[in-house]
C-alpha cells in the first residue's frame, strides 16, 4: 500500500500532540510535584504514610500501585475492544471515548487535595486508562495509513510532534507556577488546562483519520472472549514468525524497565535528592527536547543500520542509564541522567513501535496484532511497577528497586540479540 496523504500523517501525528501532555504533565512532573506535596510525611495527616484499603503505604508506593491497577485494567480491557473495532470497524469511536476518558479525568485532578486523595488516585488511574486505552486504536491506524518504508519515518514524526505539544503545554503550566502566588492552584489549573489541550487537539485527527472498515473475517466467539481468541490466533502464527516472537520477549522485557523509569524518574528526584519543583520541570522540559533528537536520531540510525542493532545499542544505554541512577547523589549529576534518559526514551519507543509494525505480516485486522503488543507492554509495566513499589515498600528506598530493572534491561538484550540472529 502507499502512504496516505500529508494531511492525513499530520492529522495522525496530531493525536501525539493532543495526547502527549498527559504523558509530560500528569504523570512526570505536575502531578507528582503536587501529589508529593500533598501527601509529605511532614503533613499531620500523613505522617505515617497514605492510609488506603484497611494499610498504610508510603506516598509513592501506593502511587506506583494504583498507577500498575490501572495498566492491567487496560490490558485485560484491550483484547475486547480491539476484536470489536476490528470487526465492525469503529475504532475510531473506541479512540474517542478513551480520549475523552483520560482527557476529562486529567481535568478533575483541579479538585484533587489532602481531603480526597482516593479520588486523586482514582482520576490519576482513569487517567491512565483513557490514555493507554486511546494508544491501543491511534497506534494501530499506522499500518494502515502508511507503507511499509515510510512506517520509521511516521513513527517518529508522531513522537516529535508529541514531545513539541507537550513541551509547550509544559512552558504554559510553568509560567502559571511562576507568577502565582498559590503554588497549589497552579498545579490543579494545569490539570484542568491538560485536559482542554486534550480534547481539544484531539478533533484534528478524530475529524480526518479515515474511519475503518468491518473486518471481512466473521467474529467467531462472543464479543466478551472474541478478542482472547484472536490474541491466542496472533499468537499461534507467532509460532511461525521467531523473530517476531523473540523481539516481542525483548520488548516485554525491555519495557518493564522503560515505562517504569519514566514513570518514577521525577519522583526520585523528589525523594532522593530533594529537588525543587521547578527545577524538576525544567528537568522534564530538557527530557523531552533532547527526546525529540533521540527520535529523529534513531530513526536516521535505523536507516542506515537497521532497527535491530539500534535497538541492541539503545537497550545498552538504558542499562548504562540505570546503573548511573542508583549511584547518584547530587542534583548535576541528575540532569545529566536526566538528559541520556531523553536521549533514549524517544529512540527507543519510536523504534519498537516501528519495528514491530514492520515484523507483523500482512493484515486488515491491524488492531488485533496492535492489542496484542499494547497488551505485552501494559503487563510488562504492571509487572515493572509493582516490583519497584514493592522493592521501595520492603526496602524505604528506590535506589534498590532500580537493580530491578537493569536485570529487566539485560534480559531484553539477550532476546535482542536473538532477534539479531533470526533477522540476519
Amino acid at each position: 500500500m502507499q502512504t496516505a496523504s500529508n494531511k492525513v500523517v499530520r492529522a495522525w501525528a496530531m493525536y501525539d500532540w493532543a495526547n502527549s501532555v498527559y504523558n509530560l504533565v500528569i504523570t512526570t512532573t505536575f502531578f507528582p510535584a503536587y501529589y508529593a506535596a500533598v501527601t509529605a510525611t511532614t503533613n499531620d495527616q500523613f505522617k505515617d504514610g497514605v492510609r488506603l484499603f484497611g494499610r498504610t503505604y508510603i506516598n509513592t508506593e501506593i502511587k506506583d500501585y494504583v498507577l500498575a491497577a490501572g495498566f492491567l485494567i487496560i490490558a485485560a480491557l484491550s483484547p475486547i475492544l480491539s476484536s470489536i473495532a476490528d470487526y465492525k470497524g469503529n475504532k475510531k469511536q473506541f479512540m474517542r471515548f478513551f480520549c475523552y476518558m483520560g482527557a476529562l479525568s486529567c481535568a478533575l485532578l483541579y479538585f484533587f487535595s489532602a481531603d480526597n486523595v482516593t479520588f486523586g488516585l482514582l482520576c490519576y488511574m482513569f487517567a491512565g486508562i483513557g490514555f493507554y486505552g486511546s494508544q491501543v486504536f491511534y497506534n494501530s491506524y499506522l499500518p494502515d495509513i502508511t507503507s511499509l518504508e515510510d512506517r520509521d519515518r511516521v513513527s517518529a514524526k508522531g513522537y516529535t510532534y508529541g514531545y513539541i505539544g507537550s513541551v509547550i503545554l509544559q512552558l504554559i503550566g510553568f509560567g502559571i507556577l511562576l507568577i502565582a502566588t498559590d503554588k497549589a492552584k497552579a498545579l490543579q489549573i494545569t490539570f484542568l488546562l491538560v485536559g482542554i489541550w486534550w480534547i481539544g487537539f484531539a478533533q484534528i485527527p478524530l475529524k480526518h483519520l479515515p474511519s475503518s472498515g468491518p473486518s471481512e473475517i466473521k467474529a467467531k466467539k462472543h464479543f466478551l472472549i472474541n478478542g482472547f481468541h484472536e490474541l491466542k490466533l496472533v499468537w499461534n502464527q507467532l509460532v511461525h514468525l521467531p523473530a517476531l516472537k523473540r523481539f516481542l520477549t525483548s520488548f516485554f522485557f525491555y519495557s518493564m524497565g522503560v515505562q517504569t523509569v519514566m514513570l518514577v524518574a521525577i519522583d526520585f528526584g523528589i525523594k532522593e535528592l530533594r529537588l525543587p519543583n521547578e527545577r524538576l520541570i525544567i528537568t522534564a522540559v530538557i527530557i523531552q527536547i533532547v527526546a525529540i533528537l533521540g527520535a529523529i536520531g534513531m530513526s536516521k540510525l535505523s536507516e542506515v543500520y537497521g532497527n535491530i542493532r539500534i535497538l541492541i545499542f539503545t537497550v545498552i544505554l538504558w542499562i548504562t542509564v540505570c546503573g548511573m541512577g542508583y549511584f547518584v547523589n547530587t542534583e548535576k549529576q541528575f540532569y545529566v541522567l536526566a538528559a541520556l534518559v531523553g536521549l533514549v526514551m524517544g529512540g527507543i519507543q519510536s523504534l519498537s513501535r516501528s519495528t514491530y509494525a514492520k515484523l507483523m505480516p500482512e493484515t486488515k485486522d491491524t488492531a488485533s496484532f496492535f492489542s496484542f503488543f499494547d497488551v505485552t507492554e501494559k503487563m510488562a509495566i504492571v509487572i515493572g511497577l509493582f516490583s519497584f513499589g514493592y522493592i521501595e515498600g520492603f526496602t524505604g528506598s528506590m535506589r534498590n528497586s532500580i537493580l530491578a530493572l537493569i536485570v529487566f534491561f539485560i534480559l531484553g538484550l539477550i532476546f535482542l540479540l536473538h532477534t539479531y540472529k533470526k533477522t540476519k
